[in-house]
């Protein structure tokens, strides 16, 4: 009979406090730089954060090292818990968000990179409070990098044994020096990124201080902007926008290949099965997405707010691309309100909310690999029925791939799609409107952001009831962690000690 070891998921948790805290006090010396009067909150807040850390790891130092399956759920759904409570200290410290629920919801919304904020006026919050909105997003992202990439495996989730390129197997002992390494090397990526897209951003006539947290937000495929009109902020300076958008498409692609490109291995990354219909559905939805906001220009054009620079075939592409990255890669920054331009494309908009970036980014959603496996095997459904004994295996990378994926995947899906009929009937009941609560699913179960209706691209989530924020918070972490990994805690059978 396995029993809990409440001692290591406890000393991880600490190590994970610890771990915040230390982030906090970059928001300190923000402050202190800034001089925006909450340094002093802040820093409480940071003090606090390491000490109940430093505490939690010295209470259970006596541990022992073993790590099943079951603590493992319980420590990556935890982890993103404990996270969220401790990161809400800078905010209710220094009271800019009024009402532990709002400042829990910010938080949530951060780590789970979703991106979605109750702010009214961004620009009144002081600069180290903006930049460690931006922080949890960072941090979140990249956590969620390590997760697929070192943990996730070991636990068999979600249809993220299919890493096929550095990925670990099937078994964890030989395995855990590579881990460690794949982590190391895809952080070192990930903080690449980041300080390249803060250099360009620069250098493109945006402040400083906007150019980090943008960074931060972009690679996190968060989606927290320092400006109350997100990115239409820089409407009229197109290279913004241009640079955003090329380091969201890096953000939701495999940082795996990322890798691989920078070895030289340009080739492996254009075999992917994976990164080629990535940049298939990108590229069809933009042309779409562009063709309409140019033939309807009365509609889509008059909805950005400002001029167009280089005239209005360059305005509706770029506001096509731009949005068409922002719901598929679930970073959620927002150019111009989309549910302004034509109902078509407000519809087609919260379809790509279901599709998800790619699996091993930071991005959120189903997952481009899911869709193609399930497509795939549907059609072999199709072959199958009119050939009941030929063997007709589903291929991935040119490679078959078990019957038991395919499951899972299937599986993975269905739950999805119910997870998110319930949560837009939870919304309905709580009184929003058919597009509200069907928006608002779909964006908190995908990490998008914006949604439709009154939680539309230019609202914001204050406007639901305090147990709807709850609710949201909720199916943020369910759609961040795949799902399983939390809903299983749900079960009586996950506890019974066996």
């Amino acid at each position: 009979m396995h029993r809990m070891n409440i001692k290591l998921i406890l000393h991880i948790m600490g190590l994970l406090l610890l771990c915040n805290g230390g982030f906090m006090f970059t928001s300190v010396f923000v402050s202190w730089y800034y001089e925006d009067g909450v340094t002093l909150q802040v820093s409480s807040a940071a003090f606090l954060t390491c000490f109940l850390g430093m505490l939690l790891m010295f209470a259970t130092r006596g541990h022992r090292k073993e790590l099943k399956k079951r603590e493992g759920y319980i420590i990556v759904t935890f982890g993103w818990i404990f996270m969220a409570l401790s990161g809400t200290l800078p905010y209710v410290i220094s009271e800019a968000i009024p009402g532990f629920t709002n400042a829990f919801f910010e938080t949530m919304s951060g780590y789970t990179t979703t991106g979605a904020s109750i702010l009214m006026d961004i620009e009144s919050i002081p600069k180290s409070l903006l930049f460690w909105r931006s922080l949890t997003h960072w941090i979140g992202g990249m956590g969620i990098i390590v997760l697929a990439i070192a943990i996730l495996p070991l636990l068999g989730i979600g249809g993220m044994q299919l890493f096929a390129a550095e990925a670990p197997g099937p078994s964890a002992d030989k395995l855990k020096p590579r881990i460690t390494d794949t982590a190391k090397r895809l952080w070192l990526i990930y903080v690449s990124y980041t300080i390249a897209e803060t250099i360009l951003l620069k250098i493109a006539g945006m402040g400083l201080f906007d150019a980090i947290n943008h960074s931060l937000s972009t690679l996190s495929t968060g989606g927290f902007s320092t400006k109350n009109a997100s990115v239409a902020y820089w409407n009229d300076q197109p290279v913004i926008q241009y640079i955003i958008m090329l380091f969201m498409f890096l953000a939701g692609s495999n940082f795996v290949l990322s890798y691989f490109a920078f070895k030289g291995r340009v080739q492996k990354v254009l075999m992917d099965d994976e990164f080629k219909w990535y940049l298939k559905f990108i590229i069809t939805f933009t042309v779409i997405a562009a063709l309409i906001i140019y033939y309807q220009a009365d509609i889509g054009l008059s909805s950005i707010e400002h001029p167009m620079v280089w005239g209005e075939a360059e305005s509706a592409f770029r506001h096509g691309l731009f949005q068409v990255l922002a719901i598929i890669t679930t970073t959620g920054f927002v150019s111009a309100d989309y549910t302004m331009w034509t109902p078509f494309l407000t519809v087609f908009f919260f379809g790509l909310m279901f599709l998800g970036g790619s699996a091993g980014s930071t991005a959120g959603g189903v997952k481009v690999m899911r869709h193609i496996i399930m497509i795939r095997n549907g059609m072999a459904e199709f072959k199958r029925s009119l050939h009941p004994n030929a063997i007709l295996p589903v291929r991935y990378n040119g490679k078959s791939i078990n019957q038991d994926i395919v499951f899972n995947i299937l599986g993975f899906f269905i739950l999805y799609m119910l997870a998110f009929i319930t949560g837009a009937l939870v919304f309905g009941f709580m009184g929003l409107d058919f597009m509200s609560a069907i928006g608002g699913a779909a964006s908190s179960l995908g990490n998008v952001g914006p949604a439709l209706g009154t939680l539309g691209p230019v609202n914001n989530y204050d406007v639901l009831p305090d147990a709807g924020k709850w609710w949201s918070a909720f199916l943020m972490l369910i759609g961040r962690l795949e799902l399983f990994t939390v809903l299983i805690l749900l079960t009586p059978y996950f506890w019974r000690n066996r």
